[in-house]
């Protein structure tokens, strides 16, 4: 249960939609990673969280059917050409959803928290907002913040679709129009997102 809700209420989406141009154009998504793509790590551990799970890519879309099937994953690709980055991915979903709410979480991220959908839910109903969205906090009390992990109301896609086609990008610029609350978590392993395959490669190792 998150709070008051049931998971049956969120959609949780994994994003693998952008160019992967820091892994020299890859899809980042299907890289393996002990085994598995790194994409279905990141499936693992949302679907508890979530009533229904939705892939966004452009490319490989057979592949990520094919690893989704198992959680009941349907892949949904950007209505914008080019790769505009996160937020076409979360549009393309929030249309998508037929839930209360969406849950984000990026394809690079294999250790995402098992309660990350619980925790944002919860800071949502307290501030009676419309996005949460996380940040970690490390030993010297430094604040990161990670706005592609969040959970929103679908209601807010008219104004994101209009955020777009105006031709703005960022994310947390976008959360700065609506009431949007950050949730600090103190685990930073579960919100380590793999930039490179050397990144990939030392993991592994490790």
């Amino acid at each position: 249960m998150l709070n008051t809700h049931s998971s049956s209420d969120v959609t949780a989406l994994v994003l693998a939609g952008g160019r992967g141009s820091r892994m020299g154009g890859i899809d980042k998504g299907m890289q393996p990673f002990r085994g598995e793509p790194l994409a279905q790590h990141v499936m693992r551990r949302l679907a508890p969280q979530a009533g229904t799970l939705l892939i966004s890519a452009n490319r490989s879309i057979e592949d990520y059917e094919r690893i989704g099937a198992p959680f009941g994953a349907r892949v949904v690709a950007d209505t914008r050409a080019d790769y505009p980055g996160p937020l076409a991915g979360i549009a393309a979903a929030l249309r998508a959803a037929d839930t209360e709410w969406v849950l984000t979480a990026p394809c690079d991220a294999p250790f995402v928290d098992e309660h990350l959908g619980a925790a944002l839910m919860h800071a949502l109903d307290t501030n009676r907002a419309d996005i949460a969205y996380a940040a970690t906090v490390d030993a010297s009390g430094e604040v990161m913040a990670h706005p592609v992990f969040a959970l929103l109301r679908p209601s807010l896609a008219d104004d994101l679709d209009a955020w777009l086609d105006a031709g703005e990008r960022k994310v947390r610029a976008w959360y700065a129009r609506h009431k949007a609350v950050e949730v600090q978590f103190h685990d930073e392993r579960a919100f380590y997102n793999i930039n490179d395959l050397q990144q990939l490669a030392e993991l592994e190792r490790r």
